[in-house]
């Protein structure tokens, strides 16, 4: 990826949630954007990329929009409410204006989209979509389901906001806590793309962990209550601790088990500790509060062999019940084998393999071999690995599970 096309990367999700709230509506957003990106490919390389790489962008779409206006005759309304917008000389844009609202503009784009009248799935797809710039298969991904039935999803849902008519602005006040559970879901999401290995260029993984780690701190500010915001926050702190010891020197990933702990950030884990703490003493737990539990016992183990494995197991079990899916029986269902054995695990696993979600998930077939290779089951092992590398799209993780393969005898034909 060149600098040129890394630069857009991260000014895109900016500068679309601000031409969102500047010409009130995602489509006419996303087509001033496009020309906007379209302008910067071709004229960057020669003037050189610009220090707002988001106000040269917003300025260019926002510029493309009056004009598309005014050439096709629009109601006039529309006409003087973007002519009222900030002026800009000489085609440089206001930049001072622009610190005072970019910053701001992807939350309050992130609640603009959570809006009541779509479903919350729908809500949470369309606003990782428009906020986060996350492909659709990115978003599938996260939902376990096929591309092409979240690209229909996405689909309906814009048609329902412009058949409704459902306005892009933020809502009043009294409206905000109605839609925060959808808003923590979105934030969470972005970091969980960032944070897993994905396909995409590890620096941009990078940065949409970083972005929703600050969107996590504003929202702490402005839900100072509400413990389980700050049981997000400290849930990403303490996963985005351990980042610089996910992979070795060749991006390979390295297991929680073989991290080296010296690598992870103290600060990081002191911050998320005490978020965690502040929030499960509200006494109003959540599914974000019980995770950031989990994410503070791996924390606080100085090594892995003192990681309380009975404790995460019962945390888990806790979570089934507040928020209970497949995803959560298979790591109650890892943990149970730390601590029980992996017959013990096996039997959690089976009650969920009929599942066509972990079926197409390549971390339940990975902790069936695992469990299997523990159990002496070499063979059924590797058959579980050779279904977890057909699914993972990721270099890195093909590269650890090919590891695991050949530790126990055999190589893997799979590209």
């Amino acid at each position: 990826m060149s600098a040129l096309d890394a630069k857009l990367r991260v000014a895109q999700p900016k500068a679309l949630a601000t031409l969102i709230r500047l010409l009130g509506g995602i489509d006419s957003a996303e087509d001033a954007l496009q020309e906007a990106m379209a302008r910067a490919v071709e004229t960057w390389p020669r003037r050189g990329v610009p220090d707002n790489a988001v106000a040269w962008l917003v300025t260019t779409g926002r510029n493309h929009a009056v004009d598309q206006i005014r050439r096709r005759s629009l109601e006039a309304r529309h006409v003087k409410g973007l002519a009222a917008l900030p002026a800009e000389a000489a085609g440089e844009y206001a930049e001072d204006l622009l610190r005072g609202h970019v910053e701001d503009d992807l939350l309050r784009l992130i609640f603009t989209c959570c809006h009541p009248a779509l479903g919350t799935e729908a809500q949470v797809a369309l606003t990782l979509k428009t906020v986060a710039g996350l492909t659709v298969e990115q978003i599938a991904r996260a939902f376990l389901t096929a591309p092409k039935t979240m690209e229909q999803r996405l689909t309906r849902a814009k048609r329902k906001i412009s058949v409704a008519g459902i306005p892009y602005q933020v809502p009043p006040p009294g409206e905000l806590p109605g839609r925060l559970g959808a808003v923590l879901a979105v934030v969470y999401l972005i970091f969980n793309e960032g944070y897993s290995a994905g396909t995409s260029d590890p620096d941009d993984r990078g940065q949409l962990c970083v972005e929703a780690i600050r969107l996590g701190r504003l929202l702490a500010q402005l839900f100072r209550r509400e413990p389980e915001v700050a049981g997000l926050l400290a849930l990403m702190l303490l996963h985005h601790s351990r980042r610089a010891a996910r992979t070795d020197g060749g991006g390979e990933v390295v297991p929680l088990d073989e991290q080296e702990r010296g690598r992870w950030d103290r600060a990081a884990i002191t911050e998320g500790l005490a978020l965690a703490e502040r929030a499960l003493r509200a006494k109003r737990p959540g599914p974000f509060q019980i995770q950031a539990a989990i994410a503070a016992v791996h924390c606080s183990a100085a090594r892995a062999a003192d990681t309380d494995w009975a404790e995460i197991a019962e945390l888990y079990q806790l979570l089934e019940r507040y928020q209970p899916s497949p995803v959560v029986t298979l790591n109650r269902a890892v943990a149970v084998a730390k601590t029980g054995g992996a017959a013990a695990g096996m039997a959690l696993l089976r009650t969920i393999e009929d599942q066509p979600d972990m079926q197409r998930y390549p971390y339940f077939h990975g902790a069936v071999a695992a469990l299997l290779a523990e159990d002496g089951q070499p063979e059924d092992a590797v058959a579980a690995y050779e279904r977890a590398l057909a699914l993972t799209p990721n270099e890195g993780e093909r590269a650890f599970i090919r590891r695991r393969i050949a530790a126990l005898g055999r190589g893997s034909g799979a590209a």
